[in-house]
């Protein structure tokens, strides 16, 4: 029993220690199917989007949602400690427990337990004291273990929160370009002023870069896909969908536009979206419906003639379209199931404000206005909103 108490602590240490090794260290993707890491987000995830999907309210079911990212993090983090705590305590308890009891009290695996957790967190309270050398090496040995654990910590937070602020930069800035939800048919009409081809194919560049940043950092830190983006209508996902939407679209056909970047990108940009999908072991799945329509595509098409962007209809453009959807949409959308991230649509819904135009500030004193009747001052914020009607957006 002792042996297998010892073989169990053991295990226990070097489950916790490896895992920690390969979720915040290892600059790769992590493998094994009974990883602690990936044992906590299977059994956890499941439930708590199960129950956040049934919020009805929108603003609130996506602050459920970012809820989990975080605490994700901060359990997981407890998992580990919880690992090691438990290890040594067992290899504590093959080792016949040998402690002595300030307080008189008999040597349990609960005892051991206590000069553990104390141990692990250098508390170092002395109450209760080793009897032989090597439960006292074993003690040094945890000890240096909880301070390397708090620097590991330490720096973890860092990391992860630099790589979500640097993903979340260039989304909010892709906010006034493609609206919100980002679509190809915003992003290309407000790239149709002069000089608008250009500045699309220096926004396709970066956003190419963008993709190669997203899938080494989410790649290394796979927890930071189910961090959410500040507003209901965003996400890294449907940002990267616009982004190989539009990058389809010119490739397929639209006339007048450099097409090699948006090869790069597009090519970038599914290399990330596929391998993601396999981090979560999520195949590809036919979506449930068709994001592009027949009739979408003829909203599209006048949309963009308005806004002299050329497009063409001809069946061997619709088949290339098809074909190039085909390669990035069914991971696409086994990613927005599992994440529980809506897809953007080609062509906006209805029209809305984005993100930019709806800020509290500017809400209230368009508020204010329409209740006093009175008109904003020059200068006000208000009068900066630019409209969606106009071709010239920028």
């Amino acid at each position: 029993m002792r042996t297998i108490s010892f073989i169990a602590g053991l295990v226990c240490v070097f489950s916790a220690l490896l895992d920690a090794f390969q979720t915040v260290i290892l600059p790769r993707r992590a493998t094994g199917r009974f990883r602690l890491t990936r044992l906590f987000y299977v059994s956890t995830w499941a439930p708590w989007s199960a129950i956040a999907a049934r919020i009805q309210d929108p603003k609130k079911r996506e602050t459920a949602f970012s809820f989990y990212g975080p605490l994700s993090l901060v359990f997981l983090i407890i998992a580990w400690a919880a690992g090691l705590v438990m290890g040594f305590s067992l290899m504590f308890y093959a080792l016949g427990s040998p402690f002595t009891d300030s307080s008189g009290m008999a040597s349990t695996l609960r005892t051991d337990l206590y000069v553990s957790g104390t141990t692990f967190f250098t508390l170092g309270l002395g109450d209760i004291l080793p009897r032989d050398q090597s439960t006292r090496e074993l003690i040094v040995l945890e000890s240096g273990m909880g301070l390397g654990f708090v620097a590991l910590v330490i720096g973890y937070f860092p990391v992860l929160y630099g790589a979500f602020s640097r993903r979340e930069v260039s989304i909010s800035l892709l906010d006034a370009r493609a609206g919100s939800p980002p679509t190809a048919v915003e992003l290309l009409r407000r790239h149709s002023f002069q000089g608008g081809e250009a500045a699309l194919t220096l926004l396709l560049a970066e956003w190419e870069r963008w993709a190669a940043e997203l899938m080494e950092s989410h790649i290394s830190y796979p927890l930071l896909c189910y961090f959410r983006s500040q507003h209901t209508n965003q996400s890294w996902l449907s940002a990267l969908t616009a982004i190989l939407d539009t990058c389809a679209l010119l490739v397929a056909g639209v006339q007048g536009h450099p097409a090699r970047q948006a090869q790069l990108t597009f090519a970038m940009a599914r290399h990330a979206l596929v391998d993601l999908s396999q981090v979560f072991s999520r195949p590809p799945v036919a979506p449930t419906t068709d994001r592009l329509p027949p009739e979408r595509f003829d909203a599209l098409y006048r949309l963009l003639c308005q806004s002299e962007v050329r497009v063409c209809r001809d069946p061997g453009s619709m088949e290339r379209l098809a074909q190039m959807r085909g390669l990035y949409e069914g991971y696409a959308e086994t990613m927005s199931r599992y994440l529980c991230m809506n897809l953007p649509p080609w062509v906006a819904e209805r029209p809305h404000k984005d993100n930019w135009q709806t800020v509290a500030r500017l809400r209230a004193e368009a508020e204010t206005g329409s209740t006093d009747g009175a008109q904003p001052e020059q200068g006000n914020d208000a009068n900066l909103i630019m409209s969606r009607d106009d071709k010239h957006d920028f």
